[in-house]
């Protein structure tokens, strides 16, 4: 029996002292494609004109074994002026994550939120690095809420379910 002043500590173990509590790490993070395409050099470094800038995102996520999982966020940039495009970047920017013990229902939302989360401010860096290394000035993208994201197309998923799919 415990009296006044024990302390006891509970471990979170199953039946055979196996620790089954959630975990997950980041393994390794790594550049898994890069394109930088400047068609009009020289003569872009002469335009007047600012270019409009195009942002794109996406967000992958396989599985590469039992406890490992790659998230992979690809940002596309591409800027025109008026003469034509300046630049276009495609950066594949990709994390090795290891999970163990996540329950199923928030494996998704870590790995299409928070996953893109943590590895987006090193992203950012590799694009502006190679946007300035091309002789422009880098772009600084500003901070995406993934999280806000990511609620955003699950409940327009489920709006779109219970929809009839079309008109008999």
């Amino acid at each position: 029996m415990a009296e006044e002043g024990d302390h006891i500590t509970t471990i979170n173990t199953g039946a055979n002292g196996v620790d089954t509590s959630p975990q997950i790490a980041l393994i390794s993070q790594y550049v898994k494609d890069l394109s930088f395409e400047n068609p009009n050099a020289p003569a872009v470094y002469q335009w007047q004109d600012q270019p409009q800038i195009d942002v794109q995102f996406n967000i992958g996520a396989d599985k590469v074994s039992d406890d490992v999982v790659e998230v992979a966020l690809k940002i596309e940039v591409k800027a025109v002026a008026p003469q034509g495009t300046a630049f276009a970047v495609e950066l594949l920017y990709a994390a090795l994550f290891g999970m163990r013990n996540v329950p199923e229902d928030q494996v998704q939302p870590f790995m299409l939120a928070e996953a893109p989360r943590l590895i987006f401010p090193f992203a950012r860096r590799v694009l502006a690095d190679a946007i300035r290394d091309g002789g422009f000035p880098p772009l600084l993208l500003d901070p995406i809420d993934f999280g806000t994201l990511y609620m955003q197309q699950a409940e327009a998923m489920q709006t779109t379910a219970g929809e009839p799919a079309g008109h008999a």
